[in-house]
């Protein structure tokens, strides 16, 4: 599964430089910020739409838009699937209510 985020990351990268009218990537980030962070919102509401629904097929599928934004997001900050990786197995085995409480 990791080789399917390694793919995806070097595509996002590689959109970065694209001119914004040569794919829905590179045209998310010459919107900026704002484009970017309102598909985040409005695919995670589609999540919870699709969760709501009780259709697993639906619901996997709204889910792989919001991780695919969510990517493009992390990528648009300098960031990758790497970074979010590395934080969960920092949290690997620690309590979530311990985790929580580190970050105050």
């Amino acid at each position: 599964m990791s080789e399917i985020l390694q793919r995806l990351t070097e595509t996002l990268e590689s959109r970065k430089g694209a001119a914004a009218d040569s794919s829905y990537v590179a045209k998310l980030y010459a919107k900026g910020d704002d484009a970017i962070l309102k598909k985040v919102i409005e695919e995670a509401g589609e999540v919870l739409l699709a969760a709501k629904d009780g259709d697993n097929a639906h619901l996997v599928y709204e889910v792989a838009d919001l991780w695919f934004h969510t990517l493009v997001l992390l990528a648009h900050k300098g960031l990758s699937s790497d970074d979010i990786l590395n934080e969960l197995a920092r949290r690997e085995g620690v309590s979530g209510i311990t985790e929580k409480a580190s970050r105050k």
